[in-house]
């Protein structure tokens, strides 16, 4: 195998990837062998039609997909090492010669991290916000438990109201005509919730069970689906059944029901400890970014736009998480909120840049410090995530390959750079008091 790298504008690099015929020879060979199960062609039993007779069948580039898609991952990866670039996007990949008895050549186009001219990353001056917990913010707490304690009690003699939990068949039209993902039946949906599009919810207040009502919506014009964007919708609607909270009393009985504490003041207590610590850490996380906020801006990098692409990658898996710990795809709530894939990218793109910049210059001054992570910073990792998962430390270590605990270490000493940056920075306290001045 040889590679050729050419390099491009803004941090790009093209790579020209070359593998000997003989090996595409043998990828072919392989394809061959993981298809020739389901090609069934007359004269010949399954399973047993020779490689030749299926070429000429079907073509001589029968087999060409799969031998490149065996050959490219090896071959991709080979060339990184060989020419030593540092990575920071996905390939694109295009073909550019292929087929049996010659060298497969195919390019990728990938972005390089780009080299960064530190600003000031010394005495800066930042603001830290108070940490000082309010009675109202305690009262919040307490009211939140209040809401994730309530009972669900099923309501037979009422309409539905705002905040009722109600079951619903709906089945949607548009000009009189059904589409597609427009019909549900025993639906579950929060009035309130504004789950669904357009002021669909509020109009259902008011309805009895076994009531139907036609509910008439607007799509957004930036709805996923095309053809219906922007369109007038109707949807008739049965309402099943009510369901309503019902809120425990918050004093005492509540606070053994659903703590440890004996007393509902001994409850307030703890929050107001909680929430100290909680806003104390929000606090330091602020200034820290607002810190690294002014690097970056003092700071040059030309960042390509692969890598910013590739960082709203990672936020889009990041956000698919969080939905299915909601119980809910991707697909469920591009449909729900009405906004398509690419503009739920595109309003990502500001944060994504942000990231890049911040881990950039974070890095650099890695660099510039000789920020290190040794084996204790390690160690004390390694005891959070076994609290985290409830194992032995030993056991966490001996789990995780060396090459992902030399990628902790980096991103130990990443975070080293971000406390190096506080304790350089000059900060001045955020009070009240301060506050009321200055209005």
């Amino acid at each position: 195998m040889s590679v050729q790298v050419e390099k491009l504008e803004h941090n790009m690099a093209k790579l020209t990837i070359e593998v000997e015929a003989s090996k595409f020879d043998a990828a072919m060979k392989n394809a061959y062998n993981k298809k020739k199960g389901s090609f069934n062609l007359p004269g010949f039993r399954k399973g047993k039609v020779p490689m030749y007779i299926i070429e000429k069948e079907y073509g001589a580039g029968v087999f060409y997909e799969d031998a490149a898609n065996e050959l490219m991952p090896e071959a991709y990866a080979e060339a990184l090492e060989e020419s030593g670039l540092d990575v920071v996007s996905r390939p694109e990949v295009d073909v550019t010669q292929i087929g049996k008895g010659q060298n497969f050549i195919f390019t990728a186009e990938v972005a390089l991290k780009p080299e960064v001219k530190l600003g000031q990353y010394k005495g800066l001056d930042v603001q830290k916000d108070s940490a000082d917990v309010t009675d109202e913010e305690v009262e919040a707490k307490l009211k939140e438990a209040q809401e994730q304690n309530a009972r669900e009690i099923t309501v037979e003699d009422r309409a539905v109201q705002d905040g009722d939990i109600i079951t619903l068949n709906y089945a949607g039209t548009v000009d009189g005509v059904a589409f597609d993902g427009g019909t549900a039946e025993n639906q579950q949906l929060v009035i309130g919730s504004h789950t669904f599009i357009d002021n669909f919810e509020e109009q259902l207040i008011g309805v009895e069970i076994n009531g139907e009502k036609d509910v008439e919506v607007t799509f957004p014009e930036e709805y996923h689906a095309e053809d219906l964007a922007g369109k007038a919708a109707v949807f008739h609607v049965k309402v099943l059944g009510i369901k309503e909270k019902q809120l425990p009393a918050i004093d005492d009985d509540f606070a053994q029901d659903t703590t440890e504490f004996d007393t509902l003041e001994e409850y307030k207590n703890d929050i107001k400890e909680k929430l100290a610590t909680a806003k104390e850490e929000q606090a330091k996380a602020a200034a820290q970014n607002a810190l690294i906020d002014q690097i970056v801006e003092s700071s040059e990098m030309d960042i390509p736009d692969a890598m910013v692409d590739f960082q709203v990658d990672q936020m889009v898996d990041e956000f698919k998480q969080r939905l299915a710990y909601q119980g809910l795809s991707l697909e469920q709530y591009v449909q729900f909120s009405g906004q398509s894939m690419d503009a739920l990218r595109e309003s990502m793109k500001g944060d994504a840049l942000k990231r890049v910049q911040g881990s950039l210059v974070l890095e650099a001054i890695v660099a510039a410090e000789n920020i290190e992570a040794d084996e204790e910073d390690l160690k004390k990792e390694f005891e959070k995530m076994a609290q985290m998962y409830q194992m032995e430390a030993s056991q966490i270590e001996g789990m995780i390959p060396e090459e992902q605990k030399e990628n902790m270490k980096k991103d130990i000493a990443v975070q080293k750079a971000v406390e190096f940056v506080l304790d350089q920075a000059n900060v001045t306290e955020a009070t009240e008091e301060l506050d009321f001045e200055e209005k």
